[in-house]
């Protein structure tokens, strides 16, 4: 936890809003992305 700003592990339900997004006509023109849902641990050096 020491190297992730949010201090915590994530919630299923925190992944609802992109499930719902890639779900819906919204992101009909999303091809080839990445969507990183992990409390600002990739932007985190260790």
């Amino acid at each position: 936890m020491e190297h992730t700003p949010m201090k915590r592990f994530g919630k299923p339900i925190e992944l609802s809003g992109a499930i719902i997004w890639l779900s819906s006509d919204s992101s009909s023109f999303v091809t080839g992305s990445e969507i990183v849902i992990d409390g600002g641990f990739s932007c985190m050096t260790i």
